[in-house]
């Protein structure tokens, strides 16, 4: 059961300076796989950072779905993932309350770190994505619809 939930709901968000090239690994080292278009990864010479979303889906959902890049600005959408990553974590923290094969792990993003635009724009789209697909409401009121 796990193994299927891991194969359609995995999120790992990887933001690891280039400098050191630490990177996080789910606890069972299990290749997992995905169709083309499934895995999404912000990386390159001028980024810092790299995210990595390996979700069925949500490539599709970014190309049909999601506002076009521009249309929030890059404060609405650091404003909106430091507070959906907190409820996130704090999810994760609590097993007991939330499904851990939602939240299996937590996410480093740090407020005042300049992501950028696209790192940024990816990820609240993975939240408003992940919300919808899963019927979870990380803010409460209501979930945007894209």
């Amino acid at each position: 059961m796990k193994n299927t939930l891991l194969l359609l709901s995995i999120m790992v968000l990887i933001f690891a300076c280039n400098s050191s090239k630490e990177t996080t690994r789910s606890q069972k080292n299990e290749e997992v796989q995905v169709k083309k278009g499934d895995t999404i990864k912000i990386s390159g010479d001028t980024i810092e950072y790299d995210v990595i979303i390996i979700e069925a889906g949500f490539g599709s959902y970014l190309a049909s779905n999601a506002k076009p890049e521009g249309f929030y600005t890059q404060n609405y959408l650091e404003t909106k993932n430091i507070r959906y990553v907190q409820e996130w974590n704090r999810r994760v923290l609590q097993p007991g309350q939330y499904n851990s094969n939602l939240y299996e792990m937590e996410i480093n993003y740090t407020y005042g770190t300049d992501y950028g635009y696209d790192v940024n724009y990816k990820i609240y789209n993975y939240f408003i994505y992940f919300q919808n697909r899963y019927n979870q409401n990380l803010l409460g009121g209501r979930v945007p619809q894209n």
